[in-house]
């Protein structure tokens, strides 16, 4: 019995612990988020366009939320290109990209590092090597 009035007397501590430090955060002003605000918040947000969406085609869609997308279509532009998935595990996600039928560009993403290379195919070599923030 005394075991749970401990932990309900530590767990009432952390929360008011917790509660005054938002309200440090905000000027001294209590602050109670509640799940509807915080919704019409997330709604709002999807509302306004973003500069991704601007600049992302529908056969990017799929695609353009992954880290190294929007990268890719800065050093390489926003054509008609085709995104394959060449691999994708724990380690690395390559894509080939073309454009009419013609590989024109391979990416290679590692993940634990977010160091991103794109590479020309035909003859234009090494376009990008750098780690993405």
């Amino acid at each position: 019995m005394y075991k749970y009035m401990i932990a309900l007397i530590a767990a009432a501590t952390m929360l008011t612990a917790c509660n005054n430090d938002k309200a440090d955060e905000n000027g001294g002003k209590s602050v109670q988020t509640t799940d509807e605000n915080q919704t019409q918040t997330e709604n709002e947000e999807q509302k306004q366009p973003s500069q991704t969406d601007t600049q992302t085609s529908p056969k990017h869609e799929k695609w353009s939320s992954l880290p190294e997308y929007d990268k890719i279509i800065e050093q390489i532009g926003n054509e008609d290109y085709t995104l394959n998935k060449e691999t994708d595990n724990d380690g690395k996600r390559v894509f080939l990209i073309e454009l009419n039928g013609e590989k024109q560009y391979k990416t290679v993403f590692v993940k634990n590092t977010n160091r991103l290379k794109i590479i020309k195919i035909n003859g234009g070599g090494e376009v990008y090597d750098e780690i993405l923030k």
